[in-house]
C-alpha cells in the first residue's frame, strides 16, 4: 500500500470498532477532525487487518461510488473482515472471499446482468401495486403499538417487525417462516452487539464465528433453494418468483449466486429500513412541533423519510478496491490498495450539510448518499420509501403526542447500524 497521511492511532481504532458506532457523537467528533485535516487517511490496526485508505468527505465518497471502473467491489466489497476471518472464509469457501455471492460482491460486466433481473420490479410503478398490502401489515404493526398502552420500545415493537414482515412478504416467505429468517440474518449480520445477537458470538473465537454464520448461509441457502423451486413450478407476482426464474445467457443463477440473491434481499431490505424508521421516531419525539406540524401536512413526509435516512446512514461503510494508481483529493493511492467510502461521515459533511446533526425535515436539497450512488445505488431505495411513509401515515393517525421515555440506544456495529432501543411514551388519538 502507498505512504500517505496516517491517521491517529485512536481514530484508526474507532473506525473498526463496533462500540464507537454506539457511542455516536464521539465518533462523529471524529470524523470532523479527520476530514478537515486529513479527507483521505491511512488506517492501521496492526495485525487485525490489512491497512485500508478511509474517506471521510462527501465528494470524494461520491467520486468513488459512481467510478465503478476504477473502484472496484472485488475481492472484498462488503465490510472489511479481520485477517483471520479472511481466511477461514476462503477456506470454507474453496478461495471465494465471500460467504455470500451477492449483488455487492460483484462488478461489471456481470454485475449489471444480475442487476437488471429485479431492478423493473423494484420500480415505484410496479411497486404502487403493493401499497394495500404494506398499508395492511403497517395497520397491524402500529395496533401493537396501540395495545401495548401509551408506554412502549419501539425498535422491537414496531420498526424491527415491520420492514421485516413487508421484505417476507415479497419474497414469498409465509409468516410461519419469519423468525428463522429473523434469527439466521442475526448470525450473519448482528454479531457485534451481545443484545441483538442471541448465539453467543461475543465469547467466539474468529474460527467459532465464521463457522456459525457459515452455517447461517448453508441453511438460508437450503430454504431459498427449495423456495425457487416452488416458484418456478408454480410462479407468482413476488419478486422471489422472478429470481427463480430469471436467466442470463440462457441459463438459471446458479444455486449459489440464486440464493446470494434472495440473502441480500432479505437482509438488506430489513435491517436499513428498521435504522431509519426508528431515527426518524426519535427526531420526532425530541421535537414535539415538528410532529404536530407533520401530522397536519403529510405533504412533509417525504422530508421526514429523506432526512431520517440521511441523518442514520443504516449503511455506515463499504469498501472499494482501486484498479489503477488514482489520486484522490491529494493523496496517491496505488492499484490493489484498499478503501473505505464512509458514509456516515460523508452525510454529515458540513460543507454540504448545513448543521448536519441536526434532523431537518425541510433539508433541501438532500442529495445524501445512505443509498450509495451510481451503479451499486440500493436496489431497495423506493421500497423503502415507501415503506417508511406508510407506516408513518399510520403512526401519525393513532398517535397524538409522543416524547421520549428514557435514552435510546444505538448497536453495536461497524456496518450496518442504527438504535437497538427507543424507549417512548405516547398518547393515541
Amino acid at each position: 500500500m502507498s505512504a500517505g497521511p496516517q491517521a491517529p492511532a485512536d481514530i484508526a481504532a474507532a473506525v473498526i470498532d463496533p462500540q464507537s458506532y454506539a457511542e455516536w457523537d464521539g465518533l462523529l467528533d471524529k470524523f470532523d477532525v479527520l476530514r478537515r485535516d486529513m479527507p483521505v487517511a491511512r488506517i492501521e490496526n496492526g495485525d487485525l487487518h490489512d491497512p485500508f485508505w478511509l474517506v471521510t468527505g462527501y465528494d470524494d465518497v461520491m467520486r468513488i461510488s459512481k467510478d465503478n471502473r476504477t473502484f472496484l467491489n472485488n475481492p472484498r466489497g462488503v465490510v472489511f473482515g479481520l485477517c483471520e476471518s479472511e481466511q477461514l472464509i476462503k477456506a470454507i469457501t474453496d478461495g471465494s472471499p465471500h460467504l455470500v455471492n451477492s449483488l455487492v460482491a460483484l462488478d461489471a460486466p456481470i454485475h449489471p446482468q444480475y442487476r437488471r433481473l429485479t431492478q423493473e420490479w423494484f420500480m415505484p410503478k410496479n411497486l404502487q401495486r403493493l401499497e394495500a398490502e404494506i398499508g395492511a401489515l403497517a395497520k397491524t404493526t402500529v395496533d401493537r403499538l396501540v395495545d401495548a398502552g401509551t408506554e412502549a420500545d419501539f425498535v422491537p415493537l414496531v420498526s424491527s417487525p415491520y420492514p421485516l414482515h413487508v421484505v417476507m412478504q415479497i419474497l414469498g416467505v409465509p409468516e410461519a417462516d419469519e423468525q428463522r429468517m429473523l434469527f439466521l440474518t442475526q448470525q450473519m449480520f448482528g454479531g457485534q452487539d451481545e443484545d441483538l445477537n442471541q448465539t453467543g458470538m461475543a465469547n467466539m473465537t474468529a474460527e467459532q464465528i465464521t463457522q456459525l454464520v457459515a452455517g447461517a448461509v448453508a441453511d438460508f441457502e437450503a430454504y431459498f433453494a427449495k423456495l425457487a423451486a416452488e416458484k418456478r413450478a408454480n410462479p407468482t407476482e413476488d419478486v422471489a418468483s422472478v429470481i427463480a426464474n430469471a436467466k442470463i445467457d440462457g441459463e438459471y443463477l446458479s444455486d449459489r449466486d440464486m440464493a446470494g440473491y434472495y440473502i441480500i434481499v432479505a437482509s438488506a431490505g430489513h435491517d436499513t429500513t428498521s435504522a431509519s424508521t426508528a431515527g426518524a421516531m426519535m427526531a420526532l419525539a425530541q421535537d414535539p412541533e415538528q410532529f404536530q406540524r407533520l401530522k397536519a401536512d403529510r405533504e412533509l413526509l417525504s422530508g421526514i423519510v429523506e432526512e431520517a435516512i440521511r441523518w442514520t446512514s443504516p449503511v455506515q461503510h463499504f469498501m472499494r478496491t482501486a484498479a489503477e494508481d488514482v489520486e484522490i483529493n491529494g493523496v496517491q493511492v496505488k492499484k490493489d490498495d484498499w478503501l473505505m467510502i464512509n458514509y456516515v461521515a460523508a452525510n454529515h459533511d458540513d460543507r454540504i450539510f448545513d448543521n448536519p446533526r441536526k434532523f431537518n425535515a425541510a433539508r433541501s436539497p438532500n442529495r445524501h448518499l445512505a443509498f450509495g450512488a451510481g451503479a451499486h445505488q440500493c436496489l431497495g431505495l423506493h421500497m423503502a420509501r415507501l415503506e417508511m411513509r406508510i407506516l408513518f401515515n399510520e403512526l401519525l393517525d393513532r398517535i397524538e403526542t409522543v416524547e421520549l421515555a428514557g435514552e435510546p440506544k444505538r448497536a453495536k456495529s461497524s456496518f450496518v447500524g442504527g438504535l437497538k432501543t427507543l424507549p417512548l411514551k405516547y398518547t393515541l388519538s
